[in-house]
C-alpha cells in the first residue's frame, strides 16, 4: 500500500524505511502529544546522573548548574519548544532538554528523619526511617498520607514531609 502511495519514487528499501518510520511516529506521537499538553506547573524525575541547568531554553545559553541526582524530583515551570524550566526543592531553576526529565514521580524526603508507617496514620506501625534528602518513588497519596517505596521497602509518610507532590493533588 505504500509502495503505491510512493508510486516509483521509492526504492523497495526505502519504502520499508518509510513504512519503519511511519508506524513509529504513530506510535509515540500519542505520548509525545500527551507529555506536550502536561500541566504547567507539574512534578517530573530526572532522568540522568548529570543534568546541565542553562540560563536560557537553548544550547547557546550557558550551563548555570549541574544537577547530578538521577531520579531527584524536579519542577517544571514554565515550557518552550522542546526546553523544560524546572526548579529543584532547593529553589535551583533552569532550563534542560524534555529528555533530561521523566514522567516518572518521585518526592525526597524533607526536613528531618522521617518515619514511614504501615498504614496512613501516625499511630500505625513504623516500617523504616528515611534520612532528609532520600529520594523515594511516589506510589500513591490519599489525603494527607503519601505511599512511597525507597530500596524495596514501601511505607506512608506526611504529605508535607516529602516534596514531589502538591499539597492538594489528586494522583491517577
Amino acid at each position: 500500500m505504500l509502495r503505491q502511495l510512493f508510486g516509483t519514487l521509492l526504492s523497495r528499501g526505502q519504502c520499508a524505511l518509510a513504512a519503519f518510520l511511519l508506524l513509529t511516529l504513530a506510535l509515540t506521537g500519542g505520548a509525545l502529544a500527551a507529555e506536550k499538553n502536561a500541566p504547567v506547573p507539574r512534578f517530573v524525575s530526572l532522568r540522568a546522573s548529570e543534568v546541565n541547568l542553562r540560563s536560557g531554553p537553548g544550547e547557546r545559553y550557558p550551563i548555570e548548574w549541574v544537577l547530578t541526582r538521577k531520579g531527584l524530583p524536579v519542577e517544571v515551570v514554565a515550557e518552550f519548544d522542546v526546553w523544560r524550566k524546572i526548579r529543584a526543592s532547593d529553589g535551583t531553576e533552569g532550563w534542560v532538554h524534555e529528555r533530561m526529565v521523566g514522567s516518572g514521580r518521585n518526592v525526597i524526603i524533607k526536613g528531618a528523619e522521617r518515619t514511614l508507617h504501615a498504614e496512613p496514620d501516625a499511630a500505625a506501625a513504623p516500617v523504616a526511617r528515611a534520612e532528609p534528602g532520600v529520594i523515594a518513588h511516589l506510589v500513591d497519596c490519599r489525603g494527607p498520607w503519601c505511599r512511597i517505596e525507597t530500596q524495596g521497602i514501601k511505607g506512608w509518610v506526611k504529605r508535607d514531609e516529602i516534596w514531589g507532590v502538591y499539597p492538594d493533588e489528586v494522583l491517577p
